[in-house]
């Protein structure tokens, strides 16, 4: 497929999507000007042929929660700002230290969400195995208004991506079984035999049998929406810096509306530290030896009560002034002192209860794998890792006139080196085995017994994640030992860490 990403070593015909993801850039265009635009997904009344603009989506009664949500979101970022960092202006335009997004493009007749990526998320069935998880149309903002003539004007792409979920399969196609989990998963694990492409390939999608054939408007889940809040420039004062703001509205169909609600596994670390009595149900809760199994699996389902409505991803990490990643402060306390919520003995002794309990653990050995997990199963420490800016999936941009020379990478490191693991869950719903929906952590996925990501930046190979082992067994951090480098590359870790990277070795 055009635009795929191709492994480094091994068979170079087989990309890491197939079978999970559509991103052929020319498919898209006729899946985004047919049956899977935006207009027909969100405004199905609406003629066919009218694109939504920014100015007629905000306008739908469906989304004015949605649009008061995520002003009311920006103003308390600006505010925030002005308190934690006040000798630095804020705005929009160059002429501002801190450079917000331009929200007038949201009001605007010249922009709109173009669909740019779809991803098979049935990995996710453990959350609705009754609609066999979920399948996500990414749209993506961009300006309708070619810049320049010529034949490699390409409209500006913006700083924002739009995520429609949808249920796999609709509420009665759940009650009738039909189709079967076990058939979606063949019908997209067979689109990695199609030699197709453009509207040829949109149409074998969406034929009766095809794997996009249960999408529709009925199937709504949510939306998650994802932007660049602000940027500010490498100064006098610090280094560059880009914050990503991240937010989920649930769909109530009997409102009509996308309604605020809590991003799923985000903590909220900062009223944790603020409420006592909340922090030690939460710490009650998590270390309960099922739940901590499910931490270490990757899929906790943690209760509202604790989670958040926003997460903000700053790059690079470590600015302490905004709601970083989940875990900070709350294993090793904060830097103003707050008591953490988790002590190490409290997840020592957590560990061993599990242990006890006959609940093994794949990836939480150490305290500090417990404060990594906490880190990325949350939205803002996920998208903190291995992420392209704070996205993972940016995706493809069709609009230009010669889309083959324009994104090569319409994904992350993460979402690519995710592939493997859920490919095998589709396998095993099509093959009628029960699907393994554990996963590894963000930085080094899971292989799933298979050798595709071996030596390549996903796993072991130049620029994956390690960690530098000691020669003394007993001094190595038992969650990470395993992170090794492939033959010919060493682990390289900075002074005061022995979290690295994988780089031609020296010696």
């Amino acid at each position: 497929m055009l635009g795929c990403m191709r492994l480094a070593h091994a068979d170079e015909a087989a990309p890491l999507e197939r079978g999970a993801a559509i991103i052929e850039p020319t498919a898209l265009r006729e899946l985004d000007h047919g049956a899977l635009g935006l207009n027909r997904m969100l405004a199905p009344s609406r003629p066919a042929d009218a694109a939504l603009t920014d100015a007629d989506l905000y306008a739908l009664p469906a989304m004015v929660p949605l649009r008061k949500a995520l002003d009311a979101e920006f103003e308390r970022y600006v505010e925030r700002h002005k308190a934690t960092l006040p000798d630095e202006s804020i705005g929009v335009g160059s002429s501002f230290a801190f450079q917000l997004f331009d929200r007038s493009v949201l009001d605007s007749q010249d922009a709109r969400f173009v669909l740019s990526g779809i991803v098979n998320r049935m990995d996710r069935a453990y959350v609705d195995p009754a609609h066999c998880g979920e399948v996500r149309l990414i749209y993506r903002l961009a300006r309708t208004t070619l810049p320049e003539a010529g034949d490699e004007a390409v409209p500006a792409r913006l700083p924002m991506t739009l995520n429609l979920v949808l249920k796999a399969r609709s509420d009665a196609q759940a009650a009738s079984n039909t189709p079967s989990c076990a058939e979606i998963a063949r019908r997209w694990l067979d689109t990695s035999d199609l030699a197709l492409t453009g509207r040829e390939l949109a149409a074998r999608l969406t034929e009766k049998d095809g794997a996009l054939a249960t999408i529709a408007p009925e199937n709504i889940v949510r939306i998650e929406t994802n932007l660049q809040i602000a940027h500010a420039p490498k100064s006098a004062i610090r280094d560059f810096r880009t914050d990503y703001m991240m937010k989920v509205f649930d769909y109530h169909a009997e409102r009509g509306t996308f309604d605020e609600a809590v991003l799923e596994d985000q903590i909220d670390r900062d009223r944790l530290l603020a409420d006592a009595s909340l922090a030690r149900e939460f710490k009650d809760w998590l270390l309960q030896p099922d739940h901590l199994g499910e931490l270490d699996r990757g899929t906790a389902l943690i209760p509202d009560k604790f989670l958040a409505k926003v997460a903000i991803a700053p790059t690079p990490t470590g600015f302490v002034d905004s709601p970083l990643q989940p875990a900070f402060g709350l294993v090793q306390g904060d830097d103003d002192g707050r008591a953490p919520v988790f002590s190490e003995d409290d997840v020592v002794g957590a560990l061993r209860k599990a242990a006890e309990s006959g609940v093994a653990m794949e990836n939480i050995q150490s305290v500090a794998g417990f404060e990594r997990r906490l880190n990325d199963i949350g939205c803002g420490g996920c998208h903190q890792t291995r992420g392209i800016g704070g996205f993972h999936f940016p995706g493809v941009d069709w609009m230009a006139a010669k889309p083959s020379n324009t994104i090569v990478v319409p994904g992350s490191p993460h979402f690519f080196g995710d592939q493997v693991r859920r490919r095998d869950i589709l396998a095993a719903f099509r093959d009628g085995r029960e699907p393994d929906f554990s996963r590894g952590f963000a930085s080094r996925p899971q292989t799933r017994g298979t050798t595709e990501l071996a030596g390549t930046e996903y796993s072991d190979g130049w620029g994956g994640h390690c960690y530098v082992r000691h020669d003394n067994a007993a001094d190595n951090d038992k969650s990470f030992s395993a992170w090794t480098c492939a033959s010919g590359l060493a682990c390289q870790a900075g002074p005061k860490t022995r979290m690295g990277m994988c780089f031609i070795s020296t010696h």
